[in-house]
């Protein structure tokens, strides 16, 4: 009886689903739309996220993940289920091989954790990666080879830099500074500067539309600001301003900077074979933190390695879990 194989990148801010044979079929936000009133969820993902901010105050939103672990046991399998039976057809009564990824710097409880969420999400067989390893499958690194990639993926809740050789993690940093951070960071700065508070989507719209890597790459056509509507933080009323691109770049430096020095932390206790090589091979940055602007050229100008950006960096994970378990009876051993 055929087996369906599913990878999945269970992040903080975005749940991406791969299913053998048909590449990434859903890439939605990793939350829940709660109503208090019936104790019960209503959507999950886009669903969700829709509905959360425009309806009665008795339906939040639920982030089950934070910094790239389980938060919230029960809203996790639920949202789990809800993919894999998604991405399967409700009327598939076969049951799954999943392939799901962690930090490097989980515990064996948050490990087991994800593992039983994912069996009682319905998975025939759960097999728990390190995400450093897939994201640099999914950027097209050969990682059995006998030389070093040093791997950095930045995604909604923590950043994962690592030093991935045969298969393996040699050296690895779990840094809490990720995509939601460059969020936050925009947030205080749009408050210091004109006393205006605004919401999270509005800084998620505003690190897309003029901090992003494509924004960058648009030429004449690169968006260089950008209306902000938020509440005055005195008196509570509407308001709203405008946004540089330049005034962004500056309000993302700080975690920009905290990455990059991360970065460099790692490189200083990779063995230095293994540096050599690194430095032959340049720096593989992944997840949808790395399509920041400037990230390359900070990376590359502080290190003096050269920095790479994925071809397709937000679902280099994604990507990644589904080449994993394809290739499973190779690196059945290299589990742990």
């Amino acid at each position: 009886m055929p087996v369906t194989d599913i990878g999945i990148d269970l992040g903080t801010a975005t749940i991406i689903v791969y299913v053998k044979g048909r590449g990434v079929l859903y890439q939605e936000p990793s939350i829940a739309a709660y109503d208090r009133d019936a104790n019960k969820i209503l959507a999950f993902g886009t669903e969700a996220e829709q509905i959360i901010g425009r309806t009665p105050g008795n339906i939040v939103g639920i982030r089950p993940l934070k910094n790239g672990v389980i938060s919230d046991f029960v809203v996790t399998e639920r949202m789990l289920r809800h993919f894999i039976r998604k991405s399967m057809g409700f009327r598939n009564i076969l049951k799954p091989r999943i392939c799901i990824c962690v930090p490097s710097g989980v515990t064996d409880i948050e490990k087991r954790a994800v593992e039983e969420a994912s069996y009682r999400a319905g998975a025939r067989d759960a097999v728990i990666v390190r995400e450093p390893v897939v994201a640099a499958m999914g950027a097209g690194v050969d990682i059995m080879k006998p030389c070093g990639t040093l791997v950095v993926n930045i995604g909604g809740g923590v950043t994962e830099i690592a030093v991935v050789s045969l298969g393996g993690i040699v050296v690895s940093q779990t840094l809490k500074v990720a995509g939601e951070s460059f969020n936050e960071a925009i947030r205080n700065y749009v408050s210091t500067k004109y006393d205006l508070f605004i919401g999270e989507q509005m800084a998620q719209e505003i690190k897309i539309s003029l901090c992003s890597v494509s924004n960058e790459m648009a030429g004449d056509s690169k968006l260089q600001k950008i209306e902000v509507r938020g509440r005055k933080n005195d008196s509570g009323v509407p308001a709203s301003v405008t946004l540089t691109a330049e005034q962004a770049a500056e309000a993302v430096a700080p975690p920009i900077r905290q990455i990059v020095d991360a970065v460099h932390g790692v490189i200083e206790k990779t063995p230095p074979d293994l540096a050599g090589d690194i430095a032959e091979r340049g720096i593989v940055l992944t997840g949808g933190g790395a399509m920041i602007a400037g990230m390359e050229n900070a990376v590359t100008r502080e290190t003096g390695i050269r920095a790479i950006l994925a071809e397709n960096p937000q679902q280099a994970v994604a990507i990644g879990t589904g080449g994993y378990i394809q290739a499973l009876s190779e690196f059945e051993k290299r589990r742990f």
